[in-house]
């Protein structure tokens, strides 16, 4: 059985050999010795680490790497460690943190060519360090006894998936340990937020995020993310408030990599094809809704069996704006959120009363209209906005349902749709809007990206294939009809004299 005193008491026995620390002892901050303590528990063989960037996730991989090939705390014969990364280039900064920590050590052999490697020698040995890329076959045939996997959300999804498959599977030859520590992925789809979301049996997991829904440089939650910061690991906290503020100030695809990087949230990072950025929706997030007053504006987008179904209800007259989900219930909740790759969310937006099931494989669309026509029973209904493709549909469901009011269908490519979204875009903006904090909206503003064609003109699609954007594309066909509504001329009645 591993130690995880010893592991702890050998590393911090390894000397800093650059930076402002060089030649003193490497001291481990709490947070590091609370994962070295969960990884190498008692029936654990994988471990996943999430903290932001900057605190020393690289120099704690290399030095467990270190004193594992040189047996400081595991003497098995013939230790063998991989390090992979996304590149041959990461996985050598890695590297070059283990040949520091053994610039002074006998009976090492250091490969520089192809093959970044570090062999020691002893009298139990070989034993072998290797540094590869993710997209790489070099681990095929090994029996590592330990594998660290070095910025994993980083990797490429199909190779990297392989590439992980590859080193678990090597490492029950020889009852090895796996760990995995990297930054926050953009998405709950990631291969690693999957690990952190859902642990199978065995596995420790340590997060460290920001709280959501709180400014890029509210300190406190940065410091949750950062939690190397007061104890002299990574940046300091007048570094990381000032950052903050300057990616506030340029907003956009900066405001989105400081919170993915250091704040360790889970935000797209390609925020210049997103429909709408996080920072900007939360704007429009209010505790105290405005009332239901004048027409409602009501947007539908029909799914199919596997999609969602969705209906976005708005007042023009406040900026009111309610969405609401709809799933068959066939298969379950909790089985679409495992394929899906977002764990409870759909039960969690169930218990939120923000999505619904209804029985069968397909969502019924004259019981769904009923539904959505119940939703606002007593309100005047303006419209009804749907997608003209599934015209004939939506059209059967609205007379079984029994609706006999306008209806106006509106197209999602080029031309319909660049000005419904960037329609959207100004109201929200603008402050036009006014949402509750729904788990089901912000799920679909994070999925939802604009393709633009030449001429600059915006189209919704998903940012990635098991994304589910209903809600924000019925969100949008409201929205914007409800502005065209507002600026339109207020009709005078002509008299003539007889």
């Amino acid at each position: 059985m591993i130690e995880a005193g010893r592991i702890i008491e050998a590393v911090q026995g390894l000397t800093v050999a650059q930076g402002p620390m060089a030649g003193q002892s490497l001291r481990l901050g709490t947070f590091q010795r609370n994962f070295i303590e969960g990884a190498f528990a008692s029936g654990v063989n994988i471990a996943a680490l999430s903290v932001g960037r900057g605190n020393g996730k690289t120099a704690l991989s290399a030095a467990l790497a270190t004193t594992h090939l040189l047996g400081l705390w595991d003497d098995q014969p013939q230790r063998e460690i991989v390090v992979a990364a996304r590149t041959r280039d990461q996985a050598r900064t890695c590297w070059a943190f283990c040949c520091s920590y053994l610039a002074e050590t006998p009976g090492i052999k250091i490969r520089r060519g192809a093959a970044l490697e570090i062999e020691f020698e002893d009298g139990n040995g070989p034993h072998l360090l290797k540094a590869v890329p993710s997209t790489g076959k070099a681990v095929l045939g090994g029996a590592a006894t330990l594998a660290i996997m070095d910025e994993r959300a980083a990797w490429m999804a199909s190779r990297g998936d392989e590439m992980e498959a590859a080193l678990l599977t090597s490492l029950g030859k020889r009852d090895g340990r796996a760990l995995l520590i990297s930054t926050s992925a953009p998405d709950d789809a990631n291969s690693f937020s999957r690990w952190l979301d859902t642990p199978p049996s065995g596995c420790y997991v340590q997060e460290h995020k920001a709280d959501p829904d709180l400014p890029a440089d509210d300190w406190p939650s940065l410091l949750q993310a950062n939690p190397g910061s007061l104890e002299g690991i990574g940046a300091t906290r007048d570094w990381l408030v000032k950052a903050a503020g300057q990616a506030i100030e340029r907003g956009g695809s900066a405001l989105a990599a400081f919170r993915n990087l250091h704040r360790n949230e889970r935000v797209n990072i390609e925020t210049r094809a997103l429909l709408i950025d996080l920072d900007q929706w939360q704007g429009c997030e209010v505790d105290d809704l405005p009332p239901r007053a004048g027409p409602c504006v009501i947007g539908l987008d029909l799914g199919a069996s596997a999609s969602m179904t969705a209906a976005a209800f708005h007042w023009p007259d406040t900026g009111r704006l309610e969405v609401l989900g709809w799933f068959p219930d066939d298969p379950s909740l909790a089985v679409r959120g495992i394929n899906d790759g977002v764990g409870r969310r759909y039960q969690e937006m169930a218990e939120r009363a923000e999505l619904r099931t209804m029985p069968g494989r397909t969502v019924p669309v004259a019981g769904w209209i009923g539904q959505v026509l119940a939703h606002v029973g007593g309100e005047t209904i303006a419209t009804i906005l749907a997608d003209r493709f599934k015209q004939g549909e939506v059209q059967d469901g609205l007379s079984a349902a029994g609706y006999r009011g306008p209806v106006t269908w509106r197209g999602f490519g080029w031309r319909d749709g660049a000005e419904d979204i960037t329609r959207f875009q100004r109201a929200v903006y603008e402050r036009r809007v006014a949402a509750p904090k729904s788990l089901l909206l912000r799920s679909a503003m994070a999925d939802a990206v604009c393709l633009t064609d030449p001429a600059g003109n915006p189209k919704l699609a998903k940012g990635r294939a098991l994304g589910r954007i209903d809600p924000a594309a019925a969100a949008v066909l409201a929205v914007a009809e409800g502005q065209r509504m507002i600026t339109r001329p207020v009709q005078r009645a002509r008299m003539a004299w007889a």
